[in-house]
């Protein structure tokens, strides 16, 4: 069957896709040639793309499972992606069965997955927002059938604001979404960074990601560290100090270890909302 077969309606095959791109750093196969032929120019100046992809992806499962751990029980997974394995119901859910989770991307492609991928599933919904209008995505029906507001909530935006040019202001965004989040609230959040980087890797991510249907823009690690003004951040590990790190570092046995070339490609931190 051709990609053209299989699109479902609304989802253009002829742009790239930053959701369909990742599936495919992951192994997934909800993506098209146009996506393959995308991530495989990344992949050919920055081997270590498909090791960033999985190494966002173990911090998205060992953050939600950390907070999970800590008494949240309700989330708000914001650009969520969907791949088809591990998702953060997945990893919440084995902690705590009766945790509910909320997800929201502004991809059709998104949608149609998830709701063959959540269809049957407890304690979990679906819904078409954007990132940058808080307001909206808080306000919205299935938000307020799945959510709480008068209780704590982890909000996650993982591998997401790297999306939002300067000009959105989406460390304001951010701060939109947490006034509206009872104290106790926590965020996990990952973003992309060109820190330490060649020129040659970071032009390529780039140029591919300028010809898809959202560019992405790297931040020095001061600029992530922006993110979370205001927020009291979790020591990433065992004995560290209360931190930004990298993503494969958050949540680590042996954080030397885990500090691998994809790893590099981004920042994190778990950070509360204070009383």
């Amino acid at each position: 069957m051709s990609d053209i077969e299989q699109a479902p309606p609304g989802v253009d095959i002829t742009v790239p896709s930053p959701a369909r791109m990742y599936d495919y750093f992951l192994g997934g196969k909800d993506n098209f040639e146009v996506d393959r032929t995308a991530a495989d120019k990344v992949v050919a100046n920055m081997p270590e793309a498909q090791d960033a992809a999985w190494a966002n992806r173990g911090f998205l499962q060992r953050s939600v499972g950390w907070l999970a751990r800590h008494g949240i029980r309700q989330f708000i997974d914001v650009g969520a992606g969907l791949p088809t394995m591990n998702n953060t119901h997945d990893a919440a859910q084995a902690v705590a069965p009766d945790a509910r989770v909320l997800y929201a991307d502004n991809d059709p492609m998104v949608r149609v997955h998830a709701e063959k991928l959540l269809a049957g599933s407890s304690g979990t919904a679906f819904m078409t927002a954007d990132f940058r209008d808080p307001e909206g995505l808080l306000a919205h029906e299935v938000t307020r059938e799945t959510i709480d507001f008068t209780k704590p909530v982890g909000l996650l935006l993982v591998a997401l604001v790297h999306f939002v040019p300067d000009e959105e202001d989406p460390w304001g965004l951010l701060q939109r979404y947490l006034s509206r989040l009872a104290p106790g609230s926590y965020v996990a959040l990952s973003a992309g960074t060109g820190d330490r980087q060649s020129d040659r890797a970071v032009g390529t991510l780039t140029s591919v990601y300028s010809k898809s249907s959202a560019s992405v823009h790297l931040r020095t690690r001061a600029e992530v560290e922006r993110f979370f003004t205001g927020l009291e951040i979790v020591p990433p590990w065992k004995g560290a100090a209360a931190k930004v790190c990298y993503i494969g570092e958050w949540g680590a046995e042996d954080p030397d270890a885990a500090d691998s070339d994809g790893s590099r490609w981004a920042y994190c931190a778990v950070a509360r909302k204070p009383e």
